[in-house]
């Protein structure tokens, strides 16, 4: 069973981590117009990304510890939720999660430590044209396989399914209300819908982005839930058989 330490640890990251994802979010739209600057022509992003200064790169560089900090999420919510339905279904979530926390690293590291580079060389004063192609061909190359391939289309596909199977275990767990294991459910298809975007479907990018900000409020509501209910196992809170 997991110690009561480590379920207000779980319980304090499923709080934090989304709000520090949230805050950043949020912060990137205001300075950055994130995400749909990424649709812009690549010198419009890099000029935009070097106007935000020292105060952009610090942003993404916390967004990139939220998902960093996703992964222990992950592991310790796999400890409190296997007391209410230890399974195969459990551990193969996990490995998904964790998954979904390395994606979305790699996606974002790309922000604080090489794009900056990228800007200057392009921006610089006197780069030949030769130069600004290069740094743009290195960012295009970046963008779609850090970004779009590892950070979106494997973030999405292993977030989606973690959130998909442990939501369908919270159902059948007496420590959550049957409406987070619903709306987790229905979050889990916002956030894949987002792997329809690069086959041209526009709409699925807005499903993807207002699902993972409810789902930031979900992770907050289940990390409330382990940290105020009374942690009752699985096979505790079924009623007792009766004697023959």
């Amino acid at each position: 069973m997991a110690t009561a330490p480590t379920r207000r640890l779980a319980g304090m990251l499923l709080v934090l981590v989304p709000i520090a994802f949230s805050v950043c979010f949020t912060l990137l739209q205001m300075m950055f117009e994130y995400p749909d600057i990424l649709r812009q022509p690549t010198a419009d992003v890099l000029a935009k990304f070097s106007a935000g200064g020292g105060a952009l790169i610090a942003v993404w560089y916390a967004l990139t510890l939220s998902a960093v900090l996703f992964i222990p999420l992950v592991v310790l919510f796999h400890q409190v939720l296997a007391e209410h339905a230890a399974s195969t279904t459990l551990r193969v979530a996990t490995v998904f999660g964790i998954v979904a926390g390395f994606a979305q690293t790699l996606g974002f590291l790309r922000w604080p430590f090489l794009v900056p580079h990228l800007a200057q060389a392009y921006l610089e004063p006197g780069a030949s044209e030769a130069q600004r192609a290069a740094a743009a061909m290195v960012f295009d190359a970046f963008h779609r396989y850090a970004g779009m391939a590892v950070g979106e289309h494997l973030g999405y596909l292993s977030t989606s399914v973690w959130t998909f199977l442990v939501a369908s275990l919270m159902l059948r767990a007496p420590l959550f209300g049957r409406w987070l294991g619903l709306s987790g459910l229905l979050l889990a298809a916002g956030i894949a819908s987002g792997l329809l975007e690069p086959a041209g479907l526009a709409l699925a990018g807005t499903i993807n982005a207002l699902s993972y900000l409810a789902w930031a409020l979900w992770l907050i509501a289940v990390g409330v839930a382990v940290l105020v209910r009374r942690n009752v196992p699985a096979q505790l809170a079924r009623p007792a058989a009766v004697a023959r």
